[in-house]
């Protein structure tokens, strides 16, 4: 059993604010929609095992993900873009609270085909 001090997960977590703190807005961004793809896919597997708390907290952190993405977007000057965003993370906020109230991994999927595709928007900007 490890105890408090991991030291793998303390490598890890230097290694995530390294990046982050060598990050523009579009790395950030990316690195948000790739940490929300992984956060999603352990909700799945908390569902699947009827972990209802551990979904809990995993959809917790989904929705925070979200929220965050969301409240990057420039609505005033962004134009159709990040109007479009704007609704697309609002579509997701809804789906991923449908998902864990339903319990449904089947719930999820939209969300996933979202988030990939505006991950792949992301990735062609540079």
């Amino acid at each position: 059993m490890l105890n408090e001090y991991d030291p793998f997960n303390a490598y890890k977590q230097t290694t995530l604010d390294a990046r982050v703190a060598a990050a523009n807005p579009h790395e950030m961004v990316r690195m948000l929609l790739d940490g929300l793809l992984e956060e999603i896919e352990r909700s799945g597997g908390f569902m699947e095992r009827r972990s209802f708390e551990d979904k809990g907290k995993s959809i917790n952190k989904c929705l925070n993900i979200i929220h965050g993405l969301d409240s990057m977007l420039d609505l005033e000057n962004g134009g159709e873009i990040a109007t479009t965003l704007n609704r697309l993370y609002d579509f997701c906020s809804r789906q991923m609270i449908t998902a864990s109230v339903q319990n449904s991994i089947a719930e999820l999927t939209p969300v996933i085909k979202v988030i990939t595709d505006v991950r792949a928007g992301w990735s062609n900007l540079n």
